[in-house]
């Protein structure tokens, strides 16, 4: 039976290479000499830090222009995160970076299959949704149908089995 897997995987070497060159970047730049300004990558969390929130936005151009041009979308960025003091005129953010569906984007999505008439069935199955079908057209189809109506995060399909 023709199926596919609907994930949320970015380019972790990718996101590596660009937290690279942002630190280089604000290493060289002169506003930001003397500062405690810097971005660290730990796990699946992008650290930044600085003296203001106004320099922590600063960092966080200058990230996402460099995701930009590493092709990695930057909505696999969570940037929910409070700013937060620590210790004298310090301030520090972390920002996670999306990687597996949760559940309730998963659910979102099997609702918007089941909803969508198409002969195909979704399973969530960890932090995957498989989706099946007995034909290839109505899988496309269902690919299509995510694309235009999952847009605050960037689902890609792999496993596409015939």
């Amino acid at each position: 039976m023709p199926s596919f897997d609907t994930v949320l995987e970015p380019d972790f070497v990718e996101v590596r290479n660009a937290v690279d060159q942002s630190a280089k970047e604000i290493g060289t730049r002169f506003d930001f000499k003397g500062t405690s300004a810097k971005v660290e990558l730990k796990d699946k969390e992008i650290t930044l830090f600085g003296d203001s929130d106004f320099q922590i936005g600063q960092v966080m151009d200058i990230l996402t222009s460099k995701l930009a041009k590493r092709n990695v979308d930057v909505r696999f960025l969570d940037t929910s995160a409070k700013i937060e003091k620590i210790g004298g005129d310090k301030v520090k953010q972390v920002v996670k970076v999306k990687a597996g569906i949760e559940s309730d984007l998963a659910k979102k999505i099997q609702q918007i299959i089941k909803g969508s008439k198409l002969k195909v069935q979704a399973a969530i199955q960890g932090d995957t949704v498989r989706v099946t079908g007995a034909k290839r057209d109505d899988l496309q189809a269902a690919i299509a149908l995510l694309r235009k109506d999952v847009t605050e995060v960037p689902l890609s399909f792999n496993n596409f089995r015939d």
